[in-house]
């Protein structure tokens, strides 16, 4: 068995039983991205040192029947804009070049405690503000099926160091789909909690009353065990793993408005699948959505431009321009017209719980697109612009409405299923994500 790439739970249990120690683990990852073609494309620096230190403790604890939990000796890979002590943290940006902080965010000091292994450190779009994963600045991870295409973002090189056998998972950030969007085109499992559940202290911001940090994995088990750890809690028991008398509600409307024959065709086979196994298919399109989705333009790139005006405006030469474009597309909303938009946005978030409430989760394609051409991108602004706010389109509905939201891979290649839940009932969520997998696996 290549262990490289085996889930995360699976190695744990491996660790537990003897058959692969955490050192060799550590320095078969830190030899395959060394030597792997694109590694300096996927990761913005590697910390070997602090990996091995971790690795030898883990594996002594795991000698000494002493382990902290399933994942302890497991290596993962950290988005670059996650506080690393004394390792550059550089959000992607070269407005942040040589920003290096003195402690570990509070999830990486969490984790770390729990027996995590530090990899090091994974590239990712500019400051988080795209999700095509694309980044001439600093760099571009390739995509881990066809490396010509876009990788996905913000948390590209989280998701294709997964895909390629450098990590066995990957914490990353996602403000309006940037861990779902990258795990959907590299055929893995991305799970965004809901906001507030996870810290955010040291973890470099683009919109905090968006943001929220977490894990990329192979399996939706490895989300509930990366996740639990990310909440110093206990992992949920994903239970029986049975779509049969689950009620999921499709939503029609806004999520297939220009999309893509190949998304959708996935879409529907696994929705087929999901109907075979069981579970119980309504459509619905509450006005709501199309409601809240109008309000992005003044309550995203506002937030962002906020933040990061001055360190923008001081050295804007140093950005790629259309994110550059982008932040500035919040520089003239008015502080009025904002909070309005959070007022509306909290009364459709309520209006949505209330004609959501017999259903255990709301199904749709994760991107209504595949992953662009990368080097199109690059020569062509106005197909840059365009793919970039349809990649975004539905993953964004979960920010906007405040729930968890978890992409499953599909089957077919780059196409994934979202499922959202309740507000705050994440793990809920990700029991229900259990089964949908288990309905969904060849």
């Amino acid at each position: 068995m290549d262990w490289l790439r085996a889930p995360a739970a699976e190695q744990g249990r491996a660790i537990l039983a003897g058959l692969i120690s955490p050192v060799e683990q550590v320095e078969g990852y830190l030899e395959a991205a060394a030597r792997h073609p694109y590694g300096k494309r996927i990761y913005a620096r590697l910390t070997p040192d602090r990996a091995r230190a971790e690795a030898i403790a883990a594996h002594d604890r795991a000698k000494a029947g002493l382990r902290r939990g399933l994942l302890d000796g497991v290596a993962l890979s950290w988005k670059d804009n996650i506080d690393s002590a004394g390792i550059p943290t550089e959000a992607g940006s070269r407005l942040l070049k040589g920003r290096t902080p003195d402690s570990d965010a509070a999830i990486l000091a969490g984790a770390t405690l729990d027996g995590l292994v530090c990899l090091g450190k994974t590239h990712m779009t500019e400051l988080a503000f795209s999700g095509l994963g694309l980044n001439p600045m600093t760099a571009t991870p390739p995509n881990s099926i066809d490396p010509a295409l876009a990788p996905g973002g913000s948390s590209s090189g989280a998701a294709v160091s997964v895909a390629l056998g450098l990590a066995a998972a990957a914490i990353g950030s996602d403000t309006g789909g940037s861990l779902r969007v990258p795990a959907a085109w590299n055929g893995l499992v991305g799970f965004k909690p809901s906001h507030g559940t996870v810290s955010d202290a040291g973890v470099v911001p683009l919109c905090r009353r968006f943001d929220v940090a977490g894990p990329i994995a192979r399996t939706v088990e490895d989300c509930a065990e990366i996740y639990a750890i990310l909440r110093g809690e206990k992992a949920a028991d994903l239970g029986s793993t049975n779509a049969r008398g689950r009620r999921l509600m499709v939503l029609d409307g806004v999520p297939f408005q220009d999309t893509r024959p190949a998304p959708v065709a996935a879409f529907e086979d696994a929705v087929a699948r999901l109907a075979r196994a069981g579970a119980r298919i309504t459509h619905a399109s509450p006005p709501c959505v199309a409601e809240a989705m109008a309000l992005a333009p003044i309550l995203f790139a506002p937030e962002a431009y906020g933040i990061w005006q001055d360190q923008i405006e001081d050295a804007p030469e140093l950005m790629y321009p259309p994110i550059l474009e982008r932040f500035r597309g919040g520089k003239q909303t008015l502080a009025a017209d904002y909070v309005a938009g959070w007022e509306c946005l909290n009364r459709l978030r309520a209006d949505w719980a209330r004609l959501v409430a017999g259903f255990d989760a709301v199904i749709m394609p994760t991107s209504p697109i595949l992953p662009p051409d990368a080097n199109r991108l690059l020569t062509e602004p106005e197909f840059f612009a365009s793919e970039n706010l349809l990649t975004l389109r539905n993953t964004r509905i979960a920010n906007l409405l405040g729930l968890p939201a978890i992409s499953l891979p599909t089957g077919h290649p780059a196409c994934g299923l979202m499922l959202m839940g309740a507000a705050g009932h994440d793990r809920a969520l990700l029991t229900i994500a259990a089964a949908a997998e288990a309905a969904l696996r060849p």
